[in-house]
């Protein structure tokens, strides 16, 4: 690639925004142009690389995203849900691909991404690495081919530090259980239970949620029907796998068309 698009990266402190700014500055096929972080951040004014402890890297981190965007190609956001929706309106007006790793979305604040993509590309997944997506095809096709006399539980366990639950990867897998099933997962999801709950609904989609020390990523999708069971399992050991995604979303969408795409579409599954 001869021209190295330039990209933001929104959240720059936080374990991904750090993982994201090293894994642009190792590639030959993009440029870090731009760190933003919120208003009265200690970043702020500062070089991100001696931010993170390390050599000057030529980026000020700054409080003012617009301004950032508009020197960018791309911007790759793994911040909250409501931080995610005004970048996703800038970015649309700097016609910057916007990757969206945010999770905890909820399906009204995803609907609110609409207006930006029909301005700009928007790439959004609950997870980028490759072997995930993998795991959702698989999912999806595994559900079709069981009928209900196989309960469906997705187990998954992360960090301590984890705010949302279940994972944004768990509802990718639940969504595709049920697409599979030709259901909808609202209609079948199971989120939570304690107590004296009854027993288990046929059909339902279960979700149970870990959290603890430094868990990356563990994702199981447990079919269990009498006499047997099958799991399907992704187990991430390095968040790097989200950063080079993530990244390899932000080229993707160079040229595309404005819209929602998803890593399904970037990598062609």
């Amino acid at each position: 690639m001869t021209h190295r698009p330039g990209i933001v990266v929104t959240g720059a402190s936080g374990r991904m925004g750090r993982m994201l700014i090293e894994t642009i500055c190792d590639s030959d096929k993009a440029r870090l142009v731009g760190a933003v972080e919120r208003a009265g951040h200690s970043w702020v004014g500062r070089d991100v690389g001696e931010a993170m402890g390390g050599a000057a890297l030529g980026v000020t981190v700054t409080d003012q995203p617009l301004d950032a965007f508009a020197q960018a190609q791309a911007v790759i956001d793994f911040t909250a849900p409501e931080a995610t929706l005004e970048f996703a309106a800038l970015a649309a007006q700097a016609r910057a691909v916007h990757v969206i790793g945010t999770t905890g979305m909820t399906p009204e604040q995803i609907a609110q991404l609409e207006p930006a993509a029909r301005h700009a590309v928007i790439v959004r997944a609950g997870n980028m690495s490759l072997g995930v997506n993998l795991l959702v095809q698989l999912t999806k096709r595994v559900a079709a081919a069981l009928d209900e006399d196989f309960d469906i539980e997705v187990i998954e366990a992360h960090h301590r530090h984890k705010v949302d639950a279940p994972s944004g990867t768990a509802l990718m897998l639940g969504e595709a259980a049920a697409e599979g099933r030709g259901v909808t997962l609202a209609d079948v999801a199971d989120r939570g239970r304690d107590g004296i709950t009854g027993a288990r609904e046929r059909g339902h989609i279960g979700f149970s949620a870990i959290r603890g020390g430094d868990i990356v990523g563990e994702h199981d999708v447990l079919f269990a029907a009498d006499g047997e069971r099958i799991v399907l399992r992704h187990v991430a050991t390095d968040r790097a796998i989200f950063a080079r995604g993530a990244l390899k979303a932000a080229l993707w969408g160079q040229g595309k068309g404005p819209g929602q795409y998803d890593m399904v579409d970037v990598l062609g599954l």
